[in-house]
């Protein structure tokens, strides 16, 4: 089960990290930054809603009580970690933000010892210091040689960090209390479309939605690199410590980085390649120590 949860963990790192490309397609179409944030949860929230409406509409049921936890996963989480991040990148640059969206194993690690009682052993923090040091190398934080700083943009990015983080956390509480992965999805995007459509000013964008290059970069945007991949996290989460999975999840940045070395013909430097390295160290670790575990507990493994 738990190498099945590993495996789900990431194949979303890799589908995300391929935002970039969707991205840049929206971006040059002439969308705005927080109006690509909106077309990605709401072109989610509606394919996904379309599938759950003809397969199976129990998925829809959710106990109003419980809307804390989609709230959660969906406007505080989702919507506020876009906002910052994007922010951030005003206040400092796209490598400073970068590295500051990555500190959110750090939040996660801390907040499931906290909330879930998870161990911190030495393994994670060995993990962790691996994980965040080759965020900062693939980010090409110290290539720009970037000094500048904001105090403003610094707090910022640390709070998408933080929001980022709070995915796992409320997605954790959402299967605890026995919700299916793709029930969580779908209402994450349900109410990240409510936090960000009334904010998005389409108004000044409608002759572009209707193009067939939109359909496209909506469809990648929104089905490939967020429908799957937030379905495939929430449900490694099942199997998986959320802080692990948090780390694991970090590989996302790596994918990115070789998609544009490949299809956007960007250089890969010295100081990436370290990052890169470092990154899969740390997954590396993770599993090691998974393997561990199970060796003492006498299991036999294929």
């Amino acid at each position: 089960m738990k190498k099945i949860s590993y495996l789900y963990i990431i194949i979303a790192a890799i589908l995300w990290g391929g935002i970039g490309i969707f991205f840049k397609l929206l971006y040059d179409i002439g969308f705005s930054q927080i109006q690509i944030v909106a077309i990605r949860v709401f072109s989610a929230a509606a394919v996904l809603s379309a599938y759950i409406f003809f397969k199976n509409k129990n998925l829809f049921k959710i106990k109003i009580k419980d809307c804390w936890c989609f709230i959660g996963t969906g406007i505080i989480s989702l919507v506020f970690f876009n906002w910052c991040y994007f922010t951030a990148i005003d206040y400092t640059s796209l490598a400073v933000a970068a590295v500051l969206l990555y500190t959110s194993p750090i939040f996660v690690m801390l907040l499931s010892a906290l909330l879930f009682k998870e161990k911190i052993n030495l393994q994670k923090i060995i993990a962790l210091i691996l994980t965040f040091a080759g965020c900062i190398f693939v980010s090409g934080f110290f290539e720009t040689g970037d000094t500048h700083f904001s105090l403003i943009g610094f707090l910022i990015g640390i709070g998408a960090g933080i929001g980022y983080a709070l995915y796992s956390i409320f997605s954790r509480f959402a299967l605890e209390k026995g919700y299916n992965s793709i029930t969580i999805s779908i209402y994450t995007f349900l109410f990240a479309s409510l936090g960000s459509l009334p904010i998005s000013r389409f108004d000044q964008a409608a002759s572009l939605i209707l193009k067939p290059e939109t359909l496209v970069g909506a469809f990648g945007i929104g089905v490939v690199c967020c429908i799957f991949p937030f379905i495939l996290y929430t449900k490694g989460l099942s199997g998986v410590e959320t802080g692990k999975a948090a780390i694991m999840a970090t590989i996302e940045p790596v994918v990115a980085t070789l998609f544009s070395i490949f299809l956007f013909n960007e250089k890969i430097t010295q100081g990436k390649l370290i990052g890169i390295l470092l990154i899969f160290s740390s997954v590396i670790i993770l599993n090691l120590q998974f393997q561990k575990k199970k060796q003492e507990q006498g299991i036999v493994t294929k």
